[in-house]
């Protein structure tokens, strides 16, 4: 809540009396600390294998933690600000480690809701100050312009700097009065409701997804139904139109043979690297 009107219980208070940077520390810290009670319990055993064996400590430490989804990588890196004499490390040192260890391996974007509200904008330029990415939004306008939109009053598409009126006569004074205060205060100021840019940049930015469409017709685009693109999968940058077949059913990526582009209505190869949006049949003998 960028206008401040929200505590850290989530309990409403007057606009501007509570400091959303507060709200963000403490996910971090309430984070890093349950990542601390992980490692914690087995810390000195740990150290000292690592010590007495010689292993490799970001691979001791990424499988003690493999549960968080850390990798050796983001160890490593995380290491760079630390000493290597592991068995001193106090627990300050530990969480200093893993409070880097948490920027690296699950980098957070800050959705700045309640744009629109006065009190928001200079929290707004504080959070953005300290932390590298924050997106204003206002969820209270996207639901009003999407509602809008579904009720043939507006046209209008979740993410753009714009909306048009289409029903004039059919808007009451105060819903005019809301569409008006919308566009001046969200979309003029900061481009978007920031919603579908929030969606966008967790999916395609931090987590490297792309999305891909599997349809049973390569020439309708459609399933056996007659449904044109019926779904769209978010599968990692990177991958092949087998691990495609996997993430649709295990029978599917087990019996696969080959798959087609539907774009260009040519066989691909199974390891090739598939490409944001595109349109695949996977064939399969299962």
């Amino acid at each position: 809540d960028a206008s401040g009107s929200t505590d850290i219980e989530g309990t409403p208070c007057e606009a501007g009396s509570h400091d959303p940077l507060d709200d963000v520390n403490f996910l971090q810290d309430e984070v890093t600390m349950w990542m601390y009670s992980i490692l914690e319990r087995n810390w000195p055993r740990l150290i000292r294998k690592v010590m007495s064996e010689h292993l490799n400590f970001a691979k001791v430490i990424a499988d003690q933690l493999s549960g968080t989804g850390v990798q050796v990588e983001d160890v490593i890196e995380a290491e760079r600000i630390m000493n290597d004499e592991y068995d001193k490390w106090e627990k300050e040192d530990i969480l200093k480690f893993l409070s880097r260890l948490l920027e690296l391996s699950k980098p957070i974007i800050i959705v700045a809701n309640k744009t629109d509200a006065p009190t928001a904008e200079e929290n707004i330029r504080r959070l953005k100050e300290k932390y590298p990415l924050v997106i204003p939004a206002s969820a209270q306008s996207e639901l009003a312009l999407v509602n809008a939109a579904k009720a043939g009053l507006i046209n209008y598409n979740s993410g753009d700097d714009h909306f048009e009126i289409i029903a004039d006569d059919k808007l009451s004074t105060k819903q005019k009065e809301a569409l008006e205060y919308i566009d001046e205060h969200v979309l003029k100021k900061y481009g978007s409701t920031g919603i579908q840019e929030a969606l966008n940049t967790a999916v395609y930015e931090l987590l490297d997804q792309i999305a891909v469409y599997p349809v049973e017709d390569e020439h309708k685009y459609s399933d056996h139904k007659g449904n044109v693109l019926p779904d769209a999968l978010l599968i990692p940058r990177g991958s092949t139109p087998r691990d495609m077949a996997y993430c649709i059913h295990t029978d599917i990526g087990d019996g696969f043979t080959h798959a087609i582009d539907a774009r260009r209505n040519m066989r691909i190869a199974s390891d090739q690297e598939l490409k944001q949006g595109d349109i695949i049949s996977i064939i399969s003998n299962k």
